[in-house]
């Protein structure tokens, strides 16, 4: 099966701060907050949605392809992806651009403050799903806004079924515009937290929800997860695959 993973690129940077953040920041001065951690644990990780999701995908024996756009500074990137032999051939690179960057700190008490900067993920509109690469499925994943917008779009003009998975992504959307992703998706996925919002948005329930797809998951930490059935798709040519 190939599937096509469309969502972000980014090199994350995690840091460990060995104590607690409230022992450092005084509450009733948190409208004048300037504070600095020593963190003298960091790494870097290569991650961003696209590239978590098809990294995993080829452990499990398929072939994923990633469509995503990054910057100048890929190249370390593009090197561990062909280490694990993951195409990059949809991979965008944009010269005057950063590739994504995530900076996450984390105390003692599991807390994590995090700065991201898009970067090229801004851009991920610049990018088309490719007709005739006989793909059999895709994934929307968190990216830049339009660029969420056309892919989901263009899987449904090219009778392609995908999953809408807005992750961290769902704060760009207002109700309508989700609501818009489900009646285009064939799955969607959603964590415990992510389903609240979106039934806040949207107005509408799990139940209703899972009315205009084709199978609703909410993922439940370590609970597992609920499949909740929608509607029956059989002979819409998104899902003849």
């Amino acid at each position: 099966m190939r599937a096509l993973i469309c969502g972000s690129m980014a090199y994350d940077t995690i840091m460990v701060f060995h104590d607690k953040f409230k022992n450092h920041i005084l509450p009733e001065k948190v409208h004048i907050l300037n504070v600095s951690f020593l963190v003298p644990v960091m790494r870097r990780e290569f991650g961003g949605c696209a590239g978590n999701i098809a990294y995993n995908l080829n452990l499990l024996g398929e072939e994923a392809l990633i469509m995503a756009t990054v910057g100048h500074d890929f190249e370390p990137y593009a090197q561990w992806l062909s280490q694990h032999r993951l195409s990059s051939e949809f991979v965008n690179v944009l010269d005057y651009s950063y590739t994504g960057q995530a900076y996450i700190t984390t105390d003692e008490d599991d807390n994590q403050i995090t700065a991201f900067h898009p970067g090229a993920m801004s851009f991920s509109h610049l990018n088309s799903v490719p007709a005739g690469h006989d793909i059999h499925i895709g994934i929307v994943a968190p990216d830049g806004k339009e660029g969420m917008q056309l892919h989901a779009s263009q899987f449904a003009e090219l009778g392609i079924p995908f999953i809408f998975d807005p992750g961290q992504g769902m704060p760009m959307f207002d109700g309508e515009e989700l609501l818009e992703f489900l009646e285009l998706a064939t799955w969607a996925t959603l964590n415990d937290y992510e389903s609240e919002l979106m039934q806040e948005r949207t107005g509408l329930n799990l139940e209703q929800m899972a009315g205009k797809v084709q199978a609703l998951v909410v993922t439940l930490g370590a609970r597992g997860s609920k499949d909740l059935h929608g509607r029956q798709m059989f002979g819409n040519p998104r899902c003849q695959n």
